[in-house]
Order: structure tokens, then sequence, then C-alpha cells
């Protein structure tokens, strides 16, 4: 047999927003790290996109992935409403649209690794079942589902969705979980629904997870789908990161970093698909600064469908704000290197959407969360983090979400997260968790495992 006949490739298929562009990009990384070669397949937007934003490791690591860059038909990508009243960025929904237009690309490509490999494994992002949806009549290929939410949040969904059944296990009180309601928006969920009529075909599911963390919810969903297996092959984030990139260049606000003291800075952000109001923005604007605590506070609005074209919103600031707060604060306008900002010792305290792609960022580097969920998994994701791994404080609560957090609200919590007795000792569970998860990975039975299962069995 020569080698190419012996061969194993992956191609990846990622959904085009940046949580899910980010996680399969680390993915990527990872699973290069065995020797087999990764096909990272979207739109040339997409896929540029993921390239600029890669942070926590080496830019020039990713050459050594092939790209692949598919054309699809323009798509209208409209600015954020930042007044809806459903805050799920619909403005993005022709971007994901369009996706099905990559099916016949993908296909192709697929068709054409067949005939080269001994076998060509998929993994895709849940969100993109129907363009890999002829995988299983082109040969040598089987198919993963990558979900990139938490297991919790997944194992409530489907509890949900097939009539909470009752399970074998200890798990929070179904009063404790949020309710779906003003998560997404109903052509989001049509989309949703569509795309999960196919990973009935798939041959598993890949959660970026750790049992350290979500132990007893990966269980569930291994009972609740037992016809498919199951990997935590999380986290899939560096737990190191370089200090400077190949090119030696940092991003300002790192270099603001290095004169503060340890756990002294708060990192405000919402993530790449929140806009906010401009009355939020102001009543969070005062909150911060009447804290009295030092921050970073990354203001900007949703990513459009295409980052690269098209004009920004730039939210408006009290006027005056930035000069009244320049020696306790710093307010980035462009997209920020979170893994890099959440590593730095100076960082005590995330305020943050909840987002799992930052949830696991802040459980890796030891950072407590204010949580203030706005849209998606989030609501779920932030029970996940305060009530369960007690890991932060609730700023946001959903049950309230149709409400301005007031800058009273935004100072007590900032002072309860970064400067009170409460604050430290979440500090210390932080820094504890993250401790499992890093010997875990260093040297730990179970993600060994875990990943050696799963290379086993995708090169069998």
């Amino acid at each position: 047999m020569t080698n190419q006949e012996n061969s194993v490739i992956v191609v990846m298929v990622p959904f085009p927003a940046q949580g899910h562009l980010n996680q399969l990009l680390h993915l990527s990384r990872i699973i290069l790290s065995y020797g087999i070669p990764v096909h990272y397949v979207g739109t040339s937007t997409h896929n540029r996109q993921a390239k600029v934003r890669v942070h926590g490791w080496d830019p020039v690591a990713v050459a050594s992935f092939h790209f692949h860059d598919c054309q699809v038909p323009p798509f209208a990508s409209p600015p954020p409403n930042p007044n809806a009243a459903i805050k799920f960025p619909s403005h993005l929904q022709p971007c994901f649209d369009a996706c099905h237009y990559l099916r016949k690309p993908v296909t192709e490509l697929l068709r054409m690794l067949s005939s080269q490999a001994r076998k060509v494994v998929i993994i895709h992002d849940s969100m993109m079942g129907s363009v890999v949806q002829d995988v299983g009549s082109i040969p040598n290929t089987e198919s993963y589902a990558f979900h990139t939410v938490s297991a919790f949040s997944l194992f409530f969904y489907l509890w949900e969705s097939t009539g909470k059944p009752q399970v074998n296990a200890e798990m929070l009180g179904e009063n404790d979980v949020p309710s779906l309601e003003g998560c997404f928006t109903e052509d989001f969920l049509e989309f949703i629904a569509l795309q999960h009529r196919y990973l009935n075909v798939t041959s598993g599911s890949i959660y970026n997870t750790s049992k350290v963390i979500e132990g007893t919810y990966v269980d569930l969903l291994r009972q609740h789908m037992k016809e498919k297996q199951h990997w935590a092959l999380g986290p899939f984030n560096p737990l190191k990161v370089p200090e400077k990139s190949s090119c030696g260049s940092r991003h300002y606000c790192l270099e603001w970093l290095d004169i503060q003291e340890m756990n002294s800075v708060l990192y405000v952000s919402f993530g790449t698909t929140t806009t906010m109001g401009d009355e939020q923005i102001q009543e969070l604007a005062i909150g911060l600064r009447r804290s009295n605590q030092k921050f970073i506070w990354v203001l900007r609005d949703a990513d459009t469908g295409d980052v690269f074209n098209g004009e920004v919103r730039r939210p408006e600031l009290p006027k005056g704000y930035q000069d009244s707060v320049k020696d306790k604060g710093l307010v980035v306008r462009d997209w920020a290197p979170q893994l890099e900002i959440l590593a730095h010792p100076a960082i005590g305290g995330f305020v943050s959407h909840c987002g799992w792609n930052s949830c696991m960022e802040s459980i890796t580097m030891g950072v407590p969360i204010g949580a203030w969920p706005v849209h998606s998994d989030q609501p779920r994701n932030a029970v996940l983090i305060t009530k369960l791994l007690k890991l932060g404080i609730t700023i946001k609560d959903w049950a309230r979400r149709d409400e301005v957090v007031t800058a009273a609200v935004v100072e007590d919590a900032v002072k309860r997260l970064m400067a009170s007795k409460e604050g430290d000792e979440i500090r210390k569970r932080a820094a504890e968790v993250s401790g499992a998860v890093r010997q875990s990975v260093a040297e730990g039975e179970v993600y060994r495992k875990e990943w050696g299962s799963f290379i086993t069995h995708i090169i069998r």
C-alpha cells in the first residue's frame, strides 16, 4: 500500500460566524499536530476572516492548513440593528442562507479528495448539515458534527425537544434553566431545524468542552444519543499564549496591560455578534467609570456578513468620556485579541455575553465572569458559569432581558467582581478550575483518552 492509499485527510466545514470559525481553526491546529493533513473549507471572505483573526498561537502555523476558498453568489450584508427587540444577529441571516451554495463545491472537493486518500473525515459545524448532506454517496468518507455550544446547553435543548424524559443523573433543576424565549429569531429557528435534519447521518459528535468542566452533561448526552459516539476534546484554544507573534507585533492594549498590577483590570467584551443600543452603552460607560476599577472595554458593533466591506457604526460614548477615564480605562474600538488579553496576569475579571468560545477561554485562563447574556445559547451558558461551576456572578438576569442594565447595577457588579471578598473567592475558584483543566491536558488520563479514542477511531 502506498502512503497515499494509506492516508487519512480531515476536512473542516465551519459555520460563517467568528465564534464558529475560530473554534474549528483551533481544532484544525490540534489535529494537524497528529500529522493528519487538514483542509479548511469556506467562502473566500470567511476564510480570510478566520486567518486574519488568529490569536493565541503563531499565525505562521496557519500556512500548514489547506484553505479552500469557495465562491458563492453575492449576499446582502446589512448593518446590525441596535434597537431590535430580539438581540440575535438577524442581519447575518442572508450570510447564513448563502451557505446553501457551498454544497456543490464542498461535494466536488470531497469527491476529489476521496479518490486520493484511503479515508476522508469531514468535521462540520452542526449548523452546516445541509452543506455536507451528500457525504453518504461519496466513497471512503465519514462525517462528524461539531457542536459549538456547551454540553449543558445542548443537553437541555435536546432533553426539552424530546419531551423531558427521566434521566439517571443529578442535574440542575428545570426551573434554574432559562427559557429559550428571546434567544433566536423565527428565521434562525427554521434554519437550525433544517440543518439538524441532516445530523442523523453523522458518525458521531465532537464538543469543545472537558469532562473536568461538564462531565455530567457529556455523560447525559451519551445516554441521550446512545447510537452515536461522543468526544469531549476541549479545550481547543491554546493554554500557553506566546508573548509575541512571529512578526513581533502586539496589540496596543497588551502593552497597556503590561504596566498594570496583577488581577487589577476588568475586561469587558460582548463578542462579535452583539450590538448594544445607545442608552445601554451610556449606562455601561457611567457604571464602569463610577466603579473606579481599571478596565479594557471592547466597544464595537456586531460583525456584518462581510467584515471587510461596508460602513461600521461607531457607538457614542458620553461627552469627554475617554479623557475622564484615561488613567483607569482603555476603550478599544477595533477587533481585539481576546485570548491574549484573558491570558494576561493583569486581568482579574471578564464582563461577558457568555458565548461558549468566550466561556472556554475564560475558564482555561482562570478569569471569573460577570455574566451578561444577550442571545442564543448565552443565557444557559451564564447559568452553567454562575450556578453550576460557580465561576462568576450574574449582571443581567435573562428574565429581565428587555430592561436596560443601569449604571448603578454595573457599578455594583464590577465592585463585587473586582474589589470584594466574594470576588476574591470566585477568582480563587476560577484559578482552581483552570488548574484542573490544564492538568488534564498536560498529564490527564481523561483528556488523552478522549483524544486517543478519537484519533484512533478516525484513522482506523
